[in-house]
């Protein structure tokens, strides 16, 4: 599942870009200094005209490869190393949304939820760093770390980008779920620190801004071509279901009310997210962009 996220949500996603955050290689030169070719690497979305779709990044899989690899070796120097990699390469998502906030000096809702897409795979990323460490990162447990690492690419990376481009055109809706999901994302990080109480506070806001998500999508559907139209609404559809299990879980730890096992949630909220609502909806705005263009 979280291979999914670093091999096709996060390079698909990227693509989606409609402006170009920075120009890449006045960035990559100060960077990736110790690259003989910087601007190759950053994806060709962020070098072209608005609203153009361009192939997937490439420079993702340079990054995104020895992460997956770390997944499948045993915990030790190398896979260390290799997650180490990865979390470099989140890392440039990071430069290159502060960039852009320091270049234009705007924060719209829009620009909210784009700079939070940017900024999550980099806690995913420091979470498998230090999993693969067998170290237990602020006291958590190396399976509270190894979830992280799903819950950032999806509940973070995938549900803020979605938010982003829900958000335009304005609509009420797209701005409120632009602003919700991030502000949702974050309480929920809090709650990870502060107790279950604040984590039930983020389920609930996170939860109010992927349902606007889900209805923007279905919204979306309804004017599009049939294969498009399945996809928005299977996204639509799954969030309907897996963040009722995501409160009914926050709930069960504050409240003596039922909740899905861990592994269960794992199979079947996390699962959902991972295909039902971020790989179709990424592909489905993948085709709508194509269309646009």
């Amino acid at each position: 599942m979280v291979s999914l996220g670093m091999l096709v949500i996060i390079p698909l996603g990227l693509t989606l870009l409609p402006h170009p955050l920075t120009h890449p290689a006045s960035l990559l030169r100060r960077t990736l200094t110790t690259s003989p070719h910087p601007a190759s690497l950053l994806p060709r979305t962020l070098r072209s005209r608005p609203e153009s779709v361009t192939p997937s990044p490439r420079w993702c899989f340079f990054f995104a490869v020895p992460g997956v690899l770390s997944l499948w070796l045993p915990r030790g120097p190398v896979s260390i190393a290799l997650a180490s990699v990865y979390l470099a390469g989140t890392l440039l998502l990071i430069a290159l949304a502060a960039h852009d906030f320091l270049r234009n000096k705007r924060l719209h809702p829009r620009e909210i939820a784009l700079y939070t897409a940017l900024a999550t795979p980099s806690i995913a990323a420091l979470a498998l760093v230090a999993e693969r460490s067998s170290y237990e990162l602020f006291g958590f447990t190396l399976t509270v770390l190894s979830l992280t690492v799903a819950h950032f690419h999806f509940a973070g990376f995938a549900a803020a980008l979605i938010a982003f481009l829900v958000a335009g055109p304005r609509t009420t809706t797209g701005d409120a779920a632009a602003v919700s999901v991030p502000l949702g994302t974050g309480i929920v990080l809090l709650g990870f620190f502060l107790g279950d109480p604040v984590e039930l506070s983020g389920a609930a806001v996170l939860t109010a801004g992927m349902w606007l998500v889900g209805w923007n999508l279905w919204r979306r559907s309804r004017a599009t071509d049939r294969t498009t139209g399945v996809l928005l609404t299977t996204s639509a559809a799954t969030l309907v279901v897996t963040m009722l299990l995501a409160l009914s879980w926050a709930l069960g730890h504050v409240a003596p009310t039922p909740y899905l096992p861990l592994e269960w949630m794992v199979a079947t909220h996390g699962l959902a997210n991972a295909v039902g609502f971020a790989l179709c909806g990424v592909l489905a705005w993948r085709r709508l962009a194509k269309g646009a263009g």
